[in-house]
C-alpha cells in the first residue's frame, strides 16, 4: 500500500440515463442558454470591465458526466457562444457535483484541482483570472432562492453512487 499518496474523495456521478438527453443537445445551444444566465448574474461586473480578460477568448467548461459542453468568449462587453471554429484558450471539466460544489462555494477551486476533480487545460494565467473573478463577486443576495435550491441539489447528488 501507497501510504504517500492519499485516495481520492468519491465524486458522486450523474446516471447516464439521466445524462443522454443533455448529450444530444448541440453546444451552441447549451453555451447560448448559459451566456444569457451568465450576461444577467455577472452585469454588474460586465458593466465594469471585471470580465474584459475574456475578449476575444474562448473558455469551453466541460461537465463530463452530463455530457455537457460550453463554450463561451466576451465580446462587445457581453458573453456570447463562441463559435464552434475558435480554438479554446481555457478548458474547465468536472463532474455535475463539482461544479455544484463550486457554485455553492462548498469547495473552493484550488481543493478540486489539486484532488483532480477539476481539469484545467490551456492557458494557465486566463484561468487564474478567471478563479480570481468568480472569488472576488458576491452573488448570495442575486441568486436568493436560486442558491438555496443550488444547495438542496448539491446535498441530493452527493447522496448519489
Amino acid at each position: 500500500m501507497n501510504t504517500l499518496s492519499p485516495s481520492l474523495p468519491r465524486t458522486p456521478m450523474m446516471p447516464r440515463p439521466l445524462a443522454l438527453p443533455l448529450g444530444i443537445l448541440p453546444t451552441a445551444v447549451n453555451s447560448k442558454v448559459l451566456v444569457k444566465i451568465l450576461n444577467k448574474l455577472f452585469a454588474p461586473e460586465l458593466e465594469d470591465g471585471e470580465l474584459d480578460f475574456l475578449q476575444g477568448r474562448v473558455m469551453m467548461i466541460r461537465v463530463s458526466d452530463a455530457r455537457l459542453t460550453y463554450r463561451i468568449t466576451l465580446s462587445d462587453g457581453e458573453l456570447i457562444a463562441a463559435a464552434g471554429s475558435k480554438k479554446d484558450d481555457l478548458s474547465i471539466e468536472g463532474s455535475v457535483y463539482d461544479f455544484l460544489l463550486l457554485a455553492t462555494r462548498r469547495e473552493d477551486p484550488d481543493t478540486l484541482f489539486f484532488n483532480r476533480r477539476l481539469r484545467l487545460g490551456g492557458d494557465t494565467e486566463l484561468g487564474l483570472y478567471a478563479k480570481n473573478f468568480l472569488d472576488s463577486v458576491e452573488l448570495d443576495d442575486r441568486m436568493g432562492p436560486v442558491l438555496k435550491l443550488l444547495n438542496g441539489v448539491t446535498s441530493l447528488v452527493g447522496r448519489l453512487p
